[in-house]
């Protein structure tokens, strides 16, 4: 017999016990629909992960103010006037691996144009920290060296606020009000979309930083004018994220004369590390697919050699009258092993129709991201491919060792 004939032989065989071929093959369809899912949902959340890395900044760092401390009581962090301009020069220019360092102020305001108003975040930022975050203009500039020197009045849009108060029409060369200042719009942002903290990253309004904290923000009045709300700060590749932090804290401890024994003033956080504990959770969630996909392929697996045993008892004289026309061991072997990997290819194809519409049911209910990759179902077909291998020996082994004699004999 060809391999052909094996097939067919095994069709046959498996469509006389459609019912019970049926439910043997189930065990094998929730294995490999699993497998699915779980690689599936596994990819989106590393790449949501990356979209979201990318999305801050490449190799990026944060520097803020610590909390401030009135009577033994700490406010919030950021609360304490304790970075300036002059920290960031420092940092960019001392702390080998660093590209750049950019400070920024922000706070809350309300942007007016005509008769549409909404409250946003002011940023003011320098041009290296839009350069450092990436920022992408959709149309008209971004903001200026020259821009900074002179304070001007000009001001770039996240999306969400160009869609509040222009709608569909372009904002650029277009005078809106940012708290009492009439500036000019001389750019939108490309949409970045949500942060990886949930915020709205396009619901901003970017402002010259002398602008934002002399005529924005009322900064002015603060304690130190120069004081700023954070420290933006881009190094050079991944691997010297570890040594930049420890070089910053050092600088700016000594810079802001701290004794040993004193708490931080200040806090450096690698922006890239937070986002990448939102992988947890899809981690467990994959991993608690991967149990399910294994118990399930083995529960199949098991099916499938019960029901192959109970056909090799069911066709002992069948194999009888093959051997004693001229079959030898081997072709009883292998016609009863492509029935075994028969069973598990049709649960292979219906698991991974199962488990696509699994991964994408997913992205619908929860609006986690999948991504289904070919590789993705090359495993979910060797994965049924093996466990017919492995549960479709024996059976098939034990056929292949029947005696002629015994096997005509059999009622």
């Amino acid at each position: 017999m060809t391999v052909v004939d094996s097939i067919q032989v095994a069709a046959e065989a498996l469509a006389s016990h459609g019912l019970r071929s049926a439910l043997t093959t189930l065990g094998v369809v929730i294995g490999v629909a699993a497998v699915v899912t779980m690689a599936s949902v596994g990819e989106g959340a590393r790449e949501r992960v990356a979209a979201q890395i990318r999305s801050l900044g490449a190799h990026v760092l944060l520097i803020r103010p610590g909390a401030q401390e009135q009577g033994g009581v700490l406010a919030s962090a950021g609360t304490r006037q304790s970075l300036t301009e002059l920290d960031a020069r420092a940092v960019a220019a001392e702390v080998p691996g660093v590209l750049s360092a950019a400070p920024g102020v922000n706070g809350s305001v309300q942007a007016v144009r005509a008769n549409r108003n909404w409250a946003t975040l002011a940023v003011g930022a320098t041009p290296e920290y839009l350069r450092a975050r990436g920022w992408r203009t959709a149309a008209g500039r971004l903001l200026s060296e020259e821009d900074e020197r002179a304070a001007a009045s000009v001001a770039v849009l996240g999306q969400t606020v160009a869609a509040r108060l222009f709608g569909e029409a372009s904002a650029v060369g277009e005078e809106v009000r940012v708290g009492k200042l009439p500036v000019t719009v001389v750019g939108v942002l490309q949409r970045k979309g949500q942060s990886p903290f949930g915020s709205d990253q396009d619901d901003v309004v970017f402002l010259p930083i002398t602008t934002a904290r002399l005529r924005v923000l009322g900064m002015a009045g603060r304690v130190n004018p120069r004081a700023v709300d954070f420290i933006f700060v881009q190094v050079a590749s991944g691997s010297a994220m570890a040594d930049a932090i420890s070089e910053i804290r050092s600088l700016l401890r000594v810079r802001h004369r701290l004794v040993p024994t004193a708490a931080d003033d200040f806090t450096v956080q690698d922006l890239a590390a937070l986002v990448s504990a939102e992988t947890e959770a899809a981690d467990a969630f994959k991993w608690l697919l991967a149990v399910v996909a294994a118990v399930s392929l083995v529960v199949g697996g098991i099916g499938i050699m019960n029901t192959m045993l109970v056909s090799v008892a069911e066709r002992t004289r069948e194999i009888g009258v093959r051997v004693s026309v001229g079959a030898s061991p081997r072709d009883i072997h292998r016609q009863f092993l492509v029935e075994a990997l028969t069973l598990c290819a049709v649960g292979g194809l219906l698991g991974t129709l199962l488990g696509v519409g699994l991964a994408y049911a997913v992205e619908l209910l929860t609006g986690w991201p999948v991504i289904v990759r070919g590789d993705t179902i090359a495993l979910a077909v060797c994965a049924s491919a093996v466990v017919g291998l492995v549960f479709g020996v024996y059976p098939a082994r034990r056929a292949a060792r029947l005696e002629p004699v015994d096997a005509l004999r059999a009622e």
